[in-house]
């Protein structure tokens, strides 16, 4: 295999174009849907919008159109969960968390059901919506219920394997996505599992562990650095809860220092549970590139991204100081 100039093998990982997290969710559901008739789908008045009439059409019967009602799609998928049925809820992340918190914590988790809720249009790319559509909160509010599994895919090929998974998991899932097209890298062979991370590229100095649309700056980030003689551990941390503790704690006494990458609220996301497992393990320096307590605003995604400081630059800058913190 072909070694870059630190001296280890190169990351396969390159980009084979753009598409979209949400056009993975619909495409898998409705390959799965053709595999298990126990699965379900209800949505909540926004088919299109998440690739989801390709499963409407397919499967008319097992497809249940809630309307703007969120509370009682959850309702109603816990209550589908009761009779052997694999429920998929799904609408947008702010309507599928923030709203119906209280549904998912009685009906959902608490009872402890099999309901897949799917949401898309996660963070800040959500664009001209604007930031009462914008959640930046959902991976904390979901994390924090008993029972509750958590998976962020990084691009519309692992969309796919984190669909399959989820709905093979046994218990209660959120599984995160967006709305724009985004680099497709993932390969298929790296397979998905619930609670193991992804190392996608080597590195000895420094580790960023990243999700979602991140993952992809934080390789970018990576290969930049690589000219400069530096190695950049990278990895794909898909799951934040259950998280992989193991390959945080491996990375820490690896590198001796982190940066955490997210679309989301650092207080309560990927950086605060990664810094949790240090602070229990393995103390290093650890910083965060995410939303800093604020409310998103209308805009185009990639000025969202920019004014935020979720850019492959802004990784750079946390990956330097964390690098002077270690020294």
């Amino acid at each position: 295999m072909e070694e870059n100039n630190i001296g280890v093998p190169a990351s396969p990982y390159v980009s084979r174009g753009n598409k979209a997290t949400r056009t993975g969710f619909g495409e898998a559901l409705l390959e799965i849907g053709r595999e298990d008739s126990s699965v379900v789908a209800l949505c909540a008045d926004l088919t299109g919008s998440l690739n989801m009439n390709l499963f409407r059409d397919a499967f008319p019967d097992r497809f249940i159109q809630t309307g703007i009602a969120e509370a009682n799609m959850i309702s109603m998928a816990a209550g589908l969960a009761t009779t052997g049925k694999i429920p998929i809820a799904a609408t947008f992340a702010v309507f599928a968390t923030g709203r119906v918190y209280d549904q998912i914590r009685q009906s959902v988790c608490y009872s402890n059901h099999n309901v897949k809720i799917c949401a898309s249009h996660a963070g800040l790319t959500l664009g001209e919506d604007g930031a009462t559509h914008q959640i930046l909160e959902d991976i904390g509010l979901m994390r924090g219920l008993p029972r509750m599994t958590v998976v962020v895919p990084a691009d519309y090929s692992e969309t796919i394997r984190a669909t399959r998974a989820i709905v093979k998991h046994q218990g209660p899932v959120y599984l995160r996505f967006g709305r724009p097209n985004i680099p497709d890298f993932s390969l298929d062979e790296d397979g998905f599992e619930i609670g193991k991370s992804i190392e996608l590229h080597p590195g000895k100095d420094v580790t960023v562990i990243a999700c979602g649309i991140m993952v992809w700056k934080a390789l970018e980030a990576a290969r930049i650095l690589e000219k400069e003689g530096v190695g950049v551990r990278v990895i794909n941390m898909h799951t934040i809860k259950p998280i992989d503790t193991l390959a945080i704690v491996r990375a820490a006494n690896d590198t001796g220092a982190l940066v955490t990458a997210e679309e989301h609220q650092t207080f309560n996301g990927l950086g605060d549970a990664v810094a949790h497992v240090c602070a229990l393990n393995i103390p290093v320096p650890i910083e965060m590139v995410g939303v800093e307590d604020q409310f998103g605003e209308s805009g185009k995604a990639d000025e969202l991204l920019e004014k935020y400081r979720l850019t492959t630059g802004d990784i750079l800058e946390k990956i330097y100081i964390a690098l002077r913190r270690k020294s």
